[in-house]
């Protein structure tokens, strides 16, 4: 039985429904779900990984930055007295992973391997076919359209070097072979895109 049922899991259906989610809402949550059965037998604690999936973005407003801190302090909150203080602290700790996207220091084997599935599975878009990733950054501007087109691309310019300045995008092994080259592929085609928009007068 799912540890997320009940009026919980109403409550973060309804958050995950709000109308100007476009890429950060429930099928995202549903996708990263499927991901987890999948990958289910690599996961030491898969109870915590997938209350991580639920809440990592329950609280997501695009104009402030501290969406992964109050989604963090949101999952302590629900899940006290359904998970114990120990588990719910990695909970905590993989959401706010979230933020850059780095398995954090100080984490056992089993918990490091955990998180690194999960974040992985956060960013699997990445590695997704050209005509996905190009919905999903459309979805994703769509989530900032109060954003001007200028501030956007600098930004998004960012973003998409950042990424493939790291030495590898995802942490896990599985995701490494499945996953890497197709992700640097639609990033440096994107950022490439992005170059010759930001080069016009």
């Amino acid at each position: 039985m799912s540890l997320i049922d009940g009026k919980l899991r109403d409550e973060l259906v309804r958050a995950y429904a709000a109308p100007e989610r476009h890429y950060h809402n429930l099928a995202h949550v549903e996708a990263m779900l499927g991901l987890k059965s999948s990958y289910e037998d690599a996961l030491s604690d898969p109870q915590s990984v997938e209350a991580a999936i639920w809440f990592h973005d329950a609280i997501y407003d695009t104009r402030r930055h501290d969406n992964e801190e109050k989604s963090a302090e949101l999952a302590a909150s629900r899940l006290a007295g359904l998970l114990s203080p120990d588990r719910i602290a990695f909970v905590v700790g993989m959401i706010r992973a979230t933020a850059g996207h780095h398995v954090p220091d100080g984490l056992d084997d089993t918990r490091r391997r955990d998180c690194a599935l999960f974040l992985d599975m956060d960013l699997s878009i990445l590695g997704s076919t050209p005509d996905v990733f190009a919905a999903y950054e459309d979805a994703v501007r769509r989530e900032y359209g109060w954003v001007p087109d200028a501030l956007w691309r600098e930004g998004r310019r960012k973003i998409l070097q950042g990424f493939l300045d790291r030495p590898a995008i995802y942490a896990s092994p599985q995701f490494s072979a499945s996953h890497e080259a197709a992700a640097r592929a639609n990033l440096a085609r994107s950022l490439e895109r992005l170059l010759e928009r930001l080069a016009r007068p």
